[in-house]
């Protein structure tokens, strides 16, 4: 990763110049908000100019990759912009892994450094050990075990003087994906399709102005809160205003509290807003609309939150391989609730014969298939795995491993993911049309649906419900109402009330786990089908 050479001038573009440009335009301008903390998008960037001065100090370069281990704060954007603006390549490191976990992210990227937010140091510093790499601590009072801190080198250190240009395809980031299957991958974005996507997003996209505040509790080492909120916001010359940990509670009291414009969340977070609002009424009085992504949302939620907080969601799509948007209910036009809305500027969405791997067969419009997105977004390939991919990147198309419909007017529809199908008794159901009908139920706050083995039927359908706080419905009410709205062979048969459901890094609900883990302390319904 290290023998990337520096840029020689030629065809130069830097993520960093998304900050240092900002700076020079809105130098007085509140940036970050976090707490009681307000920085200006001039102390931002003369903070991030006096870390690079420590890090470079330290090693990093161009090419050279930095694990950050830093929650919601300001510094995770101060050492963000810190080893862009050296030319290094920034390894986000999810803040609840353990340390066996962060050991294969920092070997597995190559990091030659983390940076660890002190109180992430109890699982930051043995995986950083075992993998033999060096701690620079931040946010720590003082010094911790010995590990140096990373304000106190840059204190002592001679700041950088602006940022040093990449060529455009160049490796700015490396971002862990899920790993659904076998080990998670690292994901090279490069500085043209991160700089394009909130370039994109900031023009024909979304409706984000100069001066807004924007929330800012979707996780920044994921791709969600990096490119559309971070990135975006700081491009516009927004403030956004960060919470290190969400609660429904926690976001509406900061939506009220600092009168917030646009709040950015996935699925899983406007569902907490509702039951939020439910126990603490009344509208906020600046939000102008709503951002989601990450996973579906059901529109009996988009319909609940336009009730209760006066406002549109508007849903998108994309994942880490597309920086992150492909498609979008752009904002200015009227959202089409149950779609990801048409592809953005410059880039295809289209849907392809899933079962074809080694070419992309178009499929006529309505019918059902696998999305392929192309165009400026596109990541550049998972680090050292070559394998991995050319199944994914085929005929210059990326295989999103989504399945769903493509109308005449060029709105999708996602069904589901190919592997969370579920075939029973040989007929197949897509889980979020049932996620959809039971989140109709007004007792259910979440649901998530998904397939568990049955020796005679193959695949039984199973849900895990949230109920709103204080309902007495029972798994039996549920089953009812379900199998009142869906044909035999779709409805659940098998219900959970469950306290909390299993979520991933971006707040993705996590059906692999609630497979595994079905019918473990849980209240169960089976009721009888044929």
């Amino acid at each position: 990763m290290g023998t990337e050479q520096a840029n020689d001038g030629f065809g130069t573009i830097s993520v960093a110049a998304i900050l240092a440009e900002s700076a020079a335009r809105r130098a007085d301008a509140v940036a970050l908000i976090v707490g009681d903390e307000s920085v200006t998008y001039a102390a931002l960037w003369d903070q991030a100019k006096a870390y690079a001065g420590a890090l470079r100090d330290r090693g990093v370069g161009p090419g050279v990759p930095v694990a950050i281990l830093v929650p919601n704060v300001a510094d995770f954007a101060r050492v963000y912009f810190a080893v862009l603006a050296l030319g290094g390549i920034v390894v986000p490191v999810h803040a609840l892994l353990k340390a066996r976990e962060i050991e294969y992210v920092i070997r597995d990227s190559g990091a030659e450094l983390l940076v660890c937010a002190a109180p992430l140091l109890p699982e930051g510093e043995p995986g950083a050990r075992a993998a033999g790499t060096p701690v620079l601590t931040v946010l720590a009072a003082e010094a911790t075990d010995g590990l140096p801190r990373l304000e106190d080198a840059a204190a002592d250190a001679e700041p950088i003087r602006t940022y040093v240009p990449r060529r455009p395809e160049d490796t700015a980031t490396i971002l862990y994906t899920s790993g659904t299957t076998g080990k998670p991958k690292g994901a090279l974005g490069t500085h043209f399709a991160l700089v394009e996507q909130v370039n994109v997003l900031l023009t024909s996209t979304f409706d984000l102005r100069a001066g807004d505040k924007i929330f800012g509790g979707l996780p920044l080492f994921h791709t969600f809160g990096q490119t559309c909120v971070l990135n975006a916001g700081l491009r516009a010359g927004a403030t956004v205003v960060m919470l290190p940990r969400f609660t429904g509670a926690a976001a509406l009291d900061l939506v009220r509290r600092h009168n917030i414009d646009i709040f950015f969340g996935v699925p899983t977070m406007y569902m907490a807003l509702l039951e939020a609002i439910r126990a603490s009424p009344g509208r906020p009085e600046g939000l102008r609309y709503g951002i989601s992504g990450g996973s579906s949302l059901p529109v009996a939620v988009i319909d609940r939150f336009r009730e209760l907080f006066g406002v549109e969601i508007y849903e998108g799509y994309g994942l880490t391989e597309t920086s992150p948007v492909a498609s979008f209910n752009h904002v200015g036009t009227t959202p089409r609730p149950g779609t990801i809305g048409t592809a953005i500027w410059g880039v295809e969405v289209a849907i392809a014969r899933p079962e074809v791997a080694d070419a992309i067969e178009l499929l006529p419009a309505g019918e059902l298939g696998e999305l392929v997105v192309r165009g400026h977004n596109l990541f550049k390939g998972y680090l050292n795995r070559p394998d991995a991919t050319a199944e994914a990147l085929v005929d210059g198309w990326f295989r999103t491993g989504d399945l769903g419909t493509k109308d005449g007017d060029g709105y999708l529809r996602i069904m589901d993911r190919k592997g969370d199908m579920i075939i029973r008794n040989g007929y197949n159901v897509y889980p979020r049309e049932v996620e959809e009908v039971l989140s109709q139920h007004p007792d259910v706050a979440t649901v998530a649906v998904f397939g568990v083995p049955h020796e005679v039927h193959g695949q039984e359908i199973a849900a895990a419900v949230i109920a709103v706080p204080g309902s007495t419905v029972t798994t039996g009410e549920l089953a009812e109402f379900a199998q009142a709205r869906l044909a035999a062979h779709k409805y659940p048969r098998l219900i959970e009330l469950r306290t909390e459901l299993p979520l991933g890094p971006s707040g993705k609900i996590l059906k692999r786990t609630l497979q595994a883990s079905f019918g473990d302390d849980a209240e169960a319904s089976r009721t009888r089908g044929q």
